[in-house]
């Protein structure tokens, strides 16, 4: 094992290309398929582990030395496969040669953004004709606002979560340049003719009647709904000379008016709300695609240092997941609740390691998925009785 990963010289890059193009044939194309990004960090010991250092790990919820993977992932509703990956490598390592040299960098890696590297991502998923509908984004992400432009001047549709206080105009910034009055210097910078807002003090001051209750995604305890708004505003980066339209996207959770999220997308005008919704619920199944990997498929599961190893690591990992998501999907008419469990239990079984008998096993799957069905039944049932 150590060898597969740590000194064999297959090439990762043609493997990962091979991946997400099979991942496209078989959920490509459809207008509900999103490339959808996702970083995850992987606690680490020690100074080592290439790309190792202080930053913040969303697994612990806080700042501390871990690696950090920027993940692209192709998603349609509930099947979803990891594509793409790049891992980031913080100027620490990257101004220091002898410590790339060390873990097998390559001479050509210089430092890069995580912006940078979801833009590399995308622009290498449209050379090999990978189809997807839009971009999702979370609020690490939607507050760049160079990254959002730069996909939209790419022709892409993005759905960008922010953070509360994301800042939007309300009418058009229309940037000028001042006149030069007096003494001084003379104006080089565009100023706006309109004031900023922050969208959690926009969404605040909006009438209870404004909000829409719409179901926005499919879940095992029934439709999932939520309140929305939505509002059309500008955003403008002042290195441009004019704003740009976007739809701003409000998801307050019903019965928890603190939780709520925000999103903008350049989708076009004519977009509907519930699209907009639907649109913004989708990287749940991201997150989900993230757990699935880590339980079952050993994502952070690695005792491997180099460059070279962690990336036949995250390869093995992503063609893992295709197999999944062709195994789900191949059985989806006998086994609609099939998951990413089931396939490892079965697996367990089927491989040369059998604790028990072919029809036990078969037979505490369906168990388990008549109850997880009876649950689901009992969710849809009150909620149409309510």
């Amino acid at each position: 094992m150590q060898h597969f990963l740590s000194h064999s010289p297959w090439e990762h890059l043609p493997v990962q290309n091979q991946i997400a193009m099979d991942c496209d044939r078989l959920i490509g194309g459809s207008p509900d398929t999103g490339l959808i990004y996702d970083e995850t960090g992987i606690p680490k010991k020690g100074k080592m582990s290439v790309g190792a250092a202080r930053q913040w790990c969303g697994r612990l919820g806080k700042t501390d030395n871990c690696q950090t993977v920027v993940c692209a992932a192709l998603a349609m509703g509930p099947h979803v496969a990891l594509v793409d990956e790049r891992l980031y490598l913080p100027k620490e390592w990257t101004d220091d040669k002898k410590r790339c040299q060390k873990a097998g960098v390559p001479d050509d890696i210089e430092f890069k953004t995580k912006s940078e590297l979801v833009l590399e991502m995308t622009r290498k998923a449209k050379a090999q004709g990978i189809r997807f509908s839009w971009i999702g984004l979370d609020g690490g992400y939607g507050k760049d606002p160079g990254l959002l432009n730069a996909l939209e001047c790419d022709g892409h549709i993005f759905m960008a979560d922010v953070h509360k206080d994301q800042t939007i105009y309300l009418e058009d910034p229309a940037p000028y340049l001042p006149e030069k009055k007096g003494r001084g210097r003379t104006p080089t910078r565009l100023v706006a003719v309109t004031p900023l807002t922050r969208v959690d003090i926009w969404a605040a001051s909006q009438p209870e009647e404004s909000w829409q209750r719409i179901a926005f995604r499919e879940s095992t305890k029934g439709r999932l709904q939520a309140d929305f708004l939505i509002q059309r505003g500008w955003t403008w980066d002042t290195t441009e000379s004019k704003g740009r339209l976007r739809h701003l996207i409000v998801r307050r959770e019903i019965g928890a008016k603190e939780e709520i999220k925000y999103s903008l997308s350049n989708a076009p005008v004519d977009t509907s709300l519930e699209r907009l919704a639907f649109m913004q619920g989708q990287r749940y199944f991201v997150e989900r695609a993230f757990q699935d990997a880590k339980s079952n498929v050993g994502l952070d599961h690695y005792q491997v240092r180099g460059w070279q190893a962690f990336h036949h690591h995250m390869t093995m990992v992503m063609l893992a997941m295709l197999y999944m998501l062709e195994t789900r999907l191949a059985n989806k008419k006998d086994y609609p609740l099939l998951s990413c469990a089931d396939i490892e239990n079965l697996l367990s079984h089927f491989l040369p390691r059998k604790d028990i008998t072919e029809e036990e096993v078969l037979r505490q799957m369906e168990t388990r998925h008549r109850q997880r069905q009876a649950s689901i039944d009992s969710a849809y049932a009150k909620q149409r009785s309510g």
